[in-house]
């Protein structure tokens, strides 16, 4: 099994999402976590988007991606999903084969209407299971 960590900010969202898409679609062939460099609180937004496509993310915790590098963990793979710069502060994990890069916009950021709001994290909900889809078939 390939190990996979996504990591953004906060945790709360694009992370979560990527999580959870590879999960449902890598078929038992990934052992996958998502991480944050500043945990927060899940994206209210983002729940009720992953929930339209059947996926419960509601009781899932926000996790810290210094805890898993000062756990020792050991990932073959880390896909940033947030900002270069961003990205650029996470650390790097021993034994890493791979890193990736996806930047999406932050769903935290979003402004507008409920209705504007879930429009554009739906957006994002499916450029990342696109993305996840993509990394699946390019790792058999």
């Amino acid at each position: 099994m390939t190990n996979v960590l996504f990591l953004c900010v906060h945790n709360s969202a694009r992370s979560q999402m990527a999580e959870a898409f590879l999960k449902r679609h890598g078929a038992g062939r990934f052992e996958v976590e998502s991480a944050g460099l500043e945990p927060g609180k899940l994206n209210s937004y983002v729940v009720r988007a992953m929930a339209e496509v059947g996926i419960d993310i509601s009781g899932n915790p926000t996790k810290s991606v210094f805890d898993l590098f000062n756990a020792k963990k050991v990932f073959q793979v880390v896909v940033t999903v947030c900002s270069k710069e961003a990205a650029e502060r996470c650390p790097i994990f021993p034994g890493l084969a791979e890193r990736h890069h996806w930047p999406f916009d932050d769903p935290s950021s979003f402004k507008g209407t409920d209705e504007a709001i879930m429009a554009r994290v739906r957006s994002v909900r499916d450029e990342i299971e696109a993305a996840v889809m993509t990394f699946i078939k390019e790792h058999p």
